[in-house]
């Protein structure tokens, strides 16, 4: 479709003899979803309704950062319980602090933040008597 809108007709109805010569060549045949209705045509939007969408449809996320942080958080405390050494603790926990203290000291959207950083020694302590 690299042709050019001819001077004097217009645009509406341009496009509409392009659409109607690609469905007469059989160019809309197939397409997916043909037959189906279009979903969530009737529902209310609001200016930001395009972002969601686009979000769900690459299957991503997104968490204001004090909400990030709390899943961190609960990963991290997963991680920390299926770790191996001491060490390895030590550096989980002084890495998902570090991330705390930083959301505290930013964050300006999202609900507030109100996670303390960890007490590392409380949570080696911990994981030692967690340990068969």
């Amino acid at each position: 479709m690299s042709e050019r809108k001819p001077p004097g007709v217009s645009w509406e109805t341009w496009v509409e003899r392009q659409i109607r010569e690609g469905i007469e060549r059989g160019e809309m045949d197939g397409l997916p979803g043909t037959g189906k209705p279009i979903a969530d045509l009737d529902r209310p939007r609001d200016e930001m309704w395009w972002v969601r969408a686009k979000l769900r449809r690459e299957e991503a996320q997104y968490l204001p950062p004090t909400l990030a942080v709390r899943k961190e958080l609960d990963d991290t405390m997963e991680r920390i319980a299926a770790a191996t050494t001491e060490a390895e603790v030590r550096r989980l926990a002084t890495d998902i602090n570090a991330r705390i203290r930083k959301v505290n000291a930013t964050a300006t959207a999202g609900p507030p933040s109100s996670l303390m950083p960890l007490d590392i020694e409380r949570v080696v302590e911990r994981w030692r008597e967690r340990r068969p």
